[in-house]
């Protein structure tokens, strides 16, 4: 007998995925029109949403977090991570979406075929920065818009978030506000991948545990880069922007702490604020995360 777990009510929303000549999608982030443009009024948050011109806002997909394309944060100049896997995740959610032809250009922008496609988000609403954080699903959708529907184990994993971590092409990254039996489920496709033989996707050169040398951005950023964690990644981005002639460590922990994220491991509830705190540090320059990401709960801000 297969016992599900507890499911949680979110906002429907049918649409479509369009994505513009201008747009940079990633294997985490995509652009979706509602059919009622209205219907983005309805979603919850800290920020409301502020759709463009032509009504679209991009989704930032619920629980995942695919390696980066184009990052630029509060420092330095947009850089990526290891290329060639990050394309992969992007291309891969833009054909499970629907469509066949996908052209990208050097400047992340991408030409596609057919413009657009129908299909469908569930969201709990905004993160601090406006975005619709939501699970994403195609064709005809499983409810009537503008309303909330139940989220069970298995309309989870009809949805695009579920599939990419399936691949092995993103990284779970959960928070407080998503239910515990919902993460279970990604968090199980996410080990699937991790522990196939081969490992698939980035768990196949994956080095967020083990441990990686950084000698200098080129370490995280070149086509042979090391292969980590996106969250780290940004991290370690932005703390060598500051002084990029050093690519010491020795205060990493100390920026880390400066950042304050809150979060938990389960099964303690105890916050702890700090990433310093699931962060390791060998001679200077080797950095490594002590558990794996599904055992890391971030707070919602």
């Amino acid at each position: 007998m297969t016992v599900t777990g507890v499911a949680m009510p979110m906002l429907l929303i049918k649409g479509s995925f369009k994505v513009s000549e201008k747009a940079m999608p990633d294997g985490d982030t995509v652009p979706f029109i509602p059919d009622n443009v209205a219907d983005w009024k309805l979603v919850p948050g800290c920020k409301p949403i502020l759709p463009a011109a032509d009504g679209h806002a991009n989704i930032r997909l619920e629980g995942i977090d695919a390696l980066e394309t184009h990052y630029g944060g509060s420092y330095g100049p947009d850089q990526h991570q290891p290329i060639d896997l990050a394309h992969q995740a992007a291309d891969e959610l833009l054909k499970w979406l629907g469509f066949t032809s996908i052209v990208r250009k050097a400047d992340e922008t991408v030409t596609l075929t057919p413009t657009s496609v129908p299909g469908f988000i569930l969201t709990r609403g905004t993160d601090v920065y406006g975005r619709c954080v939501a699970l994403v699903g195609r064709g005809a959708p499983p409810g009537c818009t503008g309303y909330e529907i139940n989220v069970d184990d298995a309309l989870l994993k009809k949805t695009a978030n579920h599939y990419l971590l399936s691949l092995g092409l993103a990284y779970p990254t959960f928070y407080t506000g998503f239910p515990v039996s919902l993460r279970n489920v990604l968090a199980a496709a996410a080990k699937q991948a991790r522990e196939s033989t081969p490992p698939l996707g980035v768990w196949a050169k994956d080095v967020t545990q083990s441990g990686v040398k950084i000698t200098g951005l080129a370490s995280l950023t070149a086509d042979d880069g090391a292969v980590i964690l996106p969250k780290l990644f940004r991290r370690l981005k932005e703390y060598l922007d500051l002084n990029p002639t050093d690519p010491s460590l020795t205060c990493f922990p100390s920026y880390l702490g400066g950042g304050a994220d809150k979060f938990h491991m389960p099964p303690t509830s105890k916050e702890i604020t700090g990433l310093q705190h699931a962060v390791e540090i060998t001679n200077g320059n080797t950095v490594k995360m002590t558990h794996q990401p599904e055992e890391i709960i971030f707070v919602e801000k």
